[in-house]
């Protein structure tokens, strides 16, 4: 009996489940850099995982008015954050002829299938109904996104923080619509940034969240054209053109267009 207890015994190998996360490689040619591809992507997706997750415990946090665990979540979501956007470093080692040798075995896969990126999206404040069309009815990611976009987004939830702080906020927007710059919120965060105190400092890391998005999505323009120039992406997707239409558009407006009155 004794015997049977040990070897159920939970391990390493088994906690993490490495059976299952090391055998998810598996590259459709034998060129060496196409293990690095398969993996540098895996590891994003691990890492858009536990950020959703971060999100979902900050907007909790956010609405019961906790400063503190408010804090801290958002610190943690942009440490993972940092490392995201430091892995490109990693893919850019892949010189152009080195991802060309394999390019072709992606076929129809690409990066904008994302789900969990889309959904990222949605959880800060993306409501584009056209994100969806790359995901057949039915398909979980369809649904995660497109409940994300019927939910409260981290803005949202910033705005019933600083009502439980006795801010006047404007009465709740309808989450389905994408967020745009409101005078009667930027005169609210004026008031948040004259208190200078709790409020603020999470002002300030949405702040430095909103700069990472921006951040990342720069890298990765410049790494895609590093990679293909411009080549039409994987999927048959735009690739840098399109990429390049998504920079510079902030995640929380209002937050930036105070920055001139302060």
């Amino acid at each position: 009996m004794n015997s049977d207890r040990h070897s159920a015994a939970l391990t390493y190998t088994s906690y993490l489940a490495l059976d299952e996360v090391l055998g998810a490689q598996r590259p459709r040619s034998d060129d060496h850099d196409e293990m690095l591809f398969i993996v540098i992507h895996q590891v994003y997706e691990l890492w858009f995982k536990q950020l959703l997750h971060e999100l979902a415990h900050l907007q909790q946090r956010l609405e019961k008015g906790d400063t503190a665990h408010s804090v801290r979540t958002l610190r943690r979501a942009l440490t993972i954050l940092k490392v995201v956007v430091a892995q490109i470093d990693v893919l850019e080692t892949m010189t152009p002829r080195q991802f060309t040798s394999f390019r072709a075995r992606l076929e129809a896969s690409s990066g904008f299938q994302s789900a969990q990126f889309r959904e990222l999206e949605a959880v800060l404040g993306r409501r584009d109904l056209r994100v969806l069309d790359n995901y057949p009815e039915g398909n979980p990611g369809r649904d995660r996104i497109a409940e994300a976009m019927r939910r409260p987004s981290i803005f949202d939830s910033f705005l019933r923080y600083l009502s439980v702080h006795g801010y006047a906020v404007p009465a709740e927007r309808d989450h389905t619509k994408p967020i745009e710059p409101s005078e009667e919120v930027q005169r609210v965060l004026l008031e948040v940034y004259r208190d200078d105190s709790g409020p603020s400092t999470v002002a300030e890391l949405l702040v430095d969240l909103d700069e990472g998005m921006q951040e990342w999505r720069y890298r990765h323009v410049k790494m895609v054209e590093r990679t293909i120039g411009a080549k039409p992406g994987t999927g048959g997707s735009a690739g840098a053109a399109y990429l390049r239409t998504t920079l510079f558009h902030p995640v929380f407006p209002d937050l930036w267009a105070v920055r001139s009155e302060l």
